[in-house]
């Protein structure tokens, strides 16, 4: 079958390396695809750094990767509803038995030329979205979309705060807009960032860091709080910062990730108010990746501007520096073979 190059995360000593495998194979159900485009995410990042460990991997090393977009190059035994040559994207995850296995955490991902898919795991990919706007939208573009249209449950002119302005929380100011929330407020400790979510149609863009922040929401939301407040950061003190601003019944979307402990300062005011708090990850991707493809091929959402770069798949080390160091701000870079 030949080789190929893929970047290969050694769990044990958290070694990231650019190494030559064996290409695989398509077995019964699944296709093999050629890879064309994968992002960059904090969760590589922290899969790096240790901050996350895989908990299904079987064996010690595996391929990252789960923002994919390539052409489907052969299939395997059995698969009739794909042939080679079609555009795709893999979806972040499979479930296999009952169980979600996460694509570059689990089983191996996209950071190489091919890559491995059940033939339900991939969606196609209109000719007029290319590659790289493809590979971002499950994760960075469908995780925000799952949390504000499924678990927050986002309803239009509903007030809604969105903390942490990254890679996934810019395109949930791109979401909110589009389903009508009103108005967005984006907390952000960041200026760029914070210009960017006004960019991204936010309506108030604040510093978390402001003593008058409270009185600021309270201004904009007529005295009411807010509906929904999304967690992008995974940061304790954003947590306590969002409870503070919510509405009563108001909820609170926990999507960015964090192994610290999650605290109500005044339980009693939290009961008293009805308020809820929401844990949130991923995305039900059969459902989520063409509703977003779709909004995306008929102009109504456009992701040109959250590429902030592409690199060569050789130097996916330098990406994941880049992004951990945030050198030049980046929303997502992009790594091509």
């Amino acid at each position: 079958m030949g080789q190929m190059l893929a970047a290969r995360l050694h769990i044990p000593s958290r070694t990231l390396r650019l190494e030559e495998v064996e290409r695989p194979r398509p077995g019964a159900g699944q296709v093999l695809v050629k890879v064309q485009a994968a992002g960059v995410c904090l969760s590589d990042v922290h899969l790096i750094d240790g901050t996350l460990s895989p908990l299904l991997l079987k064996g010690d090393t595996v391929t990252l990767g789960h923002e994919v977009s390539g052409t489907i190059a052969e299939t395997g035994e059995g698969v009739t509803a794909w042939s080679a040559g079609q555009r795709v994207v893999l979806h972040a995850g499979e479930v296999r038995d009952g169980v979600t296995y996460t694509r570059g955490v689990d089983y191996d991902g996209g950071w190489a030329e091919y890559a491995l898919s059940s033939e339900t795991a991939l969606t196609a990919l209109p000719d007029v979205i290319p590659f790289d706007q493809g590979a971002i939208i499950p994760d960075a573009v469908s995780t925000p979309w799952g949390a504000i249209t499924t678990t927050g449950a986002v309803r239009p002119a509903e007030a809604v705060g969105v903390w942490g302005v990254g890679g996934l929380g810019v395109h949930a100011v791109q979401l909110l807009r589009a389903v009508g929330a009103c108005p967005i407020i984006a907390v952000d400790p960041s200026e760029t960032a914070r210009e960017r979510a006004l960019a991204a149609g936010a309506d108030l863009a604040l510093d978390s860091a402001d003593p008058a922040l409270r009185e600021t929401v309270a201004g904009a939301t007529g005295r009411q709080g807010l509906d929904v407040a999304f967690d992008f950061a995974g940061v304790p003190a954003v947590r306590e910062q969002a409870l503070g601003v919510l509405a009563p019944k108001g909820r609170l979307v926990l999507v960015g990730l964090t192994d610290q402990p999650l605290a109500v300062v005044d339980g009693t005011r939290f009961s008293y108010l009805q308020q809820r708090i929401l844990g949130h990850y991923g995305s039900d991707m059969p459902v989520a990746l063409p509703q977003l493809l779709r909004l995306v091929q008929s102009g109504r959402l456009d992701f040109a501007g959250s590429i902030s770069e592409v690199l060569p798949l050789a130097r996916a080390a330098e990406a994941v520096e880049m992004l951990h160091k945030k050198a030049g701000n980046p929303i997502r870079l992009v790594l091509r073979p």
